[in-house]
């Protein structure tokens, strides 16, 4: 039986949320600006592909992680200026760059395929780390993982208890009303989209570098949809994401230790690989109708739902 109460399972947990946390952050505000990017799973494969191939020629981690953060920043810059200049369609702009991003990672991922590269190795936080079991799985890890501790908490604020979040909250829902209070509704709508590029390319740096240290194709898994529905199960809320990063984060890492375990008449020799591959996506599915549900209820939308102005062209 899985130890689910084991700190090496817990520890692994940790590794693998941090990698929703970092793009599902930066998808919180592209969409609370009014912006849906469905290019995240793009800009997080490019990203992942980008910084592996730098820090392998370059032998520069740093560096690696600032292109991959390039490379998202690009992609989104591309998505905003569809969206936000000329006013296209954000799903299919947004589709258009997953696709993009893709191609793109193959091509900046061809020639470091297979491609050895020592990562970003865990820095123990001293005292924290020797506190029993939770200095095990909390802090012996790297620092994207630390990052994502400090980031979730200073976007919240950034979003709820500043000016810069009461604007950027305001041309989400009604930018017109905006506008005619003297808000560049444009410019902060493409700050938000280029931020939450930056944050994917981010993720996809952790990806490559941070988490399982290598690059293939198609090393994502669709993970970058998945970050999709993490923003609606955060309720578009910065600490929402961090604790939901959690849960997803568990359905990822679940899936590979439960490939021995056998379940009665269904499973008697184990569970199949392609049965446990399925788990995170489904997972993702099963929740997100039982949140619909809970969302599609009067009450509670009025409180927690969508952006208003989410997917919708907006003219001057």
């Amino acid at each position: 039986m899985v130890e689910l109460l084991n700190p090496i399972l817990w520890h692994s947990i940790v590794a693998a949320a941090t990698f929703f946390v970092l793009p599902t952050l930066g998808e919180i505000y592209a969409e609370r600006s009014g912006i849906l990017n469905l290019g995240i799973e793009g800009m997080v494969i490019a990203g992942a592909a980008g910084s592996y191939a730098i820090a392998y020629q370059t032998q520069d981690i740093l560096l690696g992680v600032l292109f991959g953060m390039f490379i998202g920043g690009l992609l989104a810059t591309i998505h905003a200026i569809l969206t936000i200049t000329f006013n296209r369609n954000q799903v299919v702009s947004g589709i258009g760059l997953t696709i993009l991003g893709t191609g793109l990672s193959g091509l900046l991922g061809d020639a470091v395929v297979g491609k050895a590269l020592k990562g970003i190795d865990s820095t123990p936080i001293p005292i924290l780390k020797d506190i029993p079991t939770i200095g095990e799985v909390f802090f012996d890890q790297n620092i994207f993982v630390y990052l994502s501790f400090i980031l979730a908490p200073i976007l919240w604020f950034i979003l709820y208890k500043t000016r810069i979040g009461i604007l950027i909250r305001s041309v989400g829902e009604n930018p017109s009303a905006s506008m005619n209070q003297g808000v560049n509704v444009r410019l902060i709508r493409y700050l938000c989209v280029i931020f939450g590029g930056m944050m994917a390319g981010l993720g996809g740096a952790y990806l490559s570098l941070g988490w399982l240290n290598f690059w293939t194709d198609g090393m994502t898994q669709g993970r970058g949809w998945i970050v999709i529905a993490l923003v609606v199960v955060a309720l578009w809320n910065p600490l929402g994401a961090f604790i939901g990063s959690y849960l997803f984060g568990m359905f990822d890492v679940l899936q590979f230790s439960f490939q021995h375990e056998a379940i009665p008449f269904i499973f008697p020799t184990g569970i199949p690989p392609s049965v446990l591959k399925m788990m995170p996506p489904v997972s993702t599915i099963l929740f997100l109708a039982i949140w619909g549900i809970i969302l599609s209820q009067q009450k509670v939308k009025s409180i927690v739902g969508a952006p208003t102005a989410l997917a919708k062209p907006f003219e001057d």
